[in-house]
């Protein structure tokens, strides 16, 4: 009795082999974020949807478009979302037109390794957004049945047998793995990276090295701060991109931040990148420059960031989703504006 929308043209084939019926919404599938909200929601309407896949660019829009003109779908259990972390805004926004006891769900997990861990809109927008505007990171759940997660510590080596010395004490951020049932063996034919990112047990079993980083809290929930490689290498510590963007998201009048960091590792400057093409209309760019540095100073997270820009235009993001920001990209734009 499931009708489901996937905006994800691969997540389809799922459908036949559930035994679901699939509605293929009118849209370039090729660039989610722009896709029309209103064919969306003709789709899910017109065909009482009940399921649906969408990233965190497309729900962002169909939120927007669900708020203004106060639409409700009824016909809709559960939405998922995945591909980069879903902004709260974005879930309050959709919630707004589920019924009582729809949620969105956001897995975490990877190509390697799906899923890992699960959470609702729920517990998400009544418990962990306000910790998120904190700087805690992102709550991505509780692991699922079967999947066993663990916090190493932080290194860009690899690491080739698995041992439990690996492990850092309970709420320290380091990098998650896996092991289970989920988890791919290797890369095909790329020894190198199958070597940085898989740990190999005694009894043969294989460990997969997400490359996020984050921590678990007193409820057995994980907390993701961020990729690996995205983190800030200063002189006085690593700085986590998610923590800190969250900070600054939650202010109403920008929609999105980055931070990267300028120079070599270990020595790098901080920069926070302010998405100026997404701005509130009526937003003064100098009023918001002097609110946000206003913000960093009131949290000690912050206390290393002194360098705050607008980045002219959107920020690059991946093409599949349209949502994992382009940090690097990012950086190297950054570098050219601080020297």
């Amino acid at each position: 009795d499931e009708i489901d929308l996937p905006t994800f043209p691969l997540f389809a084939l799922f459908d036949p082999a559930l035994g679901m019926t699939a509605v293929l919404p009118e849209m370039d599938f090729s660039k989610p974020g722009k896709a029309d909200p209103v064919k969306l929601i003709e789709a899910i309407t017109d065909h009482k949807c009940t399921n649906m896949f969408g990233s965190p660019a497309l729900l962002r829009n169909l939120g927007l478009r669900i708020e203004e003109e106060q639409i409700e779908l009824p016909s809709l259990r559960r939405v998922l979302s995945a591909g980069a972390p879903v902004p709260h805004s974005v879930l309050s926004s959709v919630c707004s037109g589920l019924t009582q006891g729809a949620q969105i769900f956001t897995p975490y997990g990877a190509t390697e390794s799906l899923p890992v861990c699960n959470v609702g809109s729920d517990e998400v927008l009544g418990e962990t957004a306000a910790l998120t505007a904190q700087g805690r990171g992102i709550c991505v759940g509780h692991p699922v049945n079967g999947v066993h997660v663990r916090i190493i510590g932080i290194t860009d080596d690899a690491i080739s047998d698995w041992s439990d010395q690996l492990l850092v004490e309970d709420g320290e951020i380091g990098e998650i793995t896996v092991q289970g049932p989920v988890v791919s063996a290797s890369y095909w034919a790329r020894p190198e990276q199958t070597a940085l990112a898989k740990i190999r047990c005694s009894d043969g079993s294989i460990v997969h090295r997400m490359g996020d980083v984050g921590y678990f809290d007193g409820q057995g929930r994980l907390w993701m701060c961020g990729r690996k490689s995205h983190r800030v290498q200063t002189a006085s510590g690593d700085l986590f991109s998610i923590p800190i963007e969250r900070l600054f998201d939650c202010h109403p009048q920008v929609t999105r931040t980055a931070l990267v960091g300028v120079g070599e590792a270990g020595s790098q400057t901080p920069v926070l990148l302010i998405e100026k093409d997404s701005l509130v209309p009526g937003t003064s760019p100098e009023q918001l420059m002097e609110g946000l540095r206003a913000l960093g100073t009131r949290h000690e997270l912050c206390r290393p960031l002194q360098v705050f820009a607008f980045y002219p235009g959107r920020f690059p993001v991946d093409i599949r989703h349209n949502a994992k920001i382009n940090r690097e990209e990012l950086s190297r734009w950054a570098t050219d504006k601080v020297r």
